[in-house]
């Protein structure tokens, strides 16, 4: 069983934004000013898993963040296993012409 989580959000750190996940917003908002970076964080309406807590931040306003957007894009493709589709290519032979195919019997022909 995934860990439930009541508080989500965002917070600077020396190698950049990166979301937080919490189950009491005043001992992880303490925690984190004592770094004195940025800290964006939110009570959830329900307890979640981090994935969960991850689509739900994509609904506020601290996605809506230019700043926030790619720690939590990067938290998605982590957290909710985000798919990239490759497409697929088949490798065709190319089937020989009619004018090779003659080509290739003149050739022959003349060679004998």
């Amino acid at each position: 069983m995934d860990k439930k989580f009541t508080v989500t959000g965002v917070s600077d750190s020396d190698s950049g934004f990166k979301v937080r996940f919490a189950n009491d917003l005043v001992s992880r908002i303490k925690i984190l000013s004592k770094t004195g970076f940025d800290t964006q964080l939110i009570e959830l309406p329900t307890p979640m898993t981090k994935a969960e807590c991850v689509a739900h931040l994509k609904t506020t306003d601290i996605y809506a963040d230019a700043k926030y957007k790619e720690a939590i894009d990067e938290a998605d493709a982590k957290y909710n296993k985000v798919a990239t589709v490759k497409a697929k290519v088949a490798k065709v032979k190319a089937e020989p012409s009619l004018e090779a195919i003659k080509a290739r019997a003149t050739k022959e022909t003349v060679a004998e």
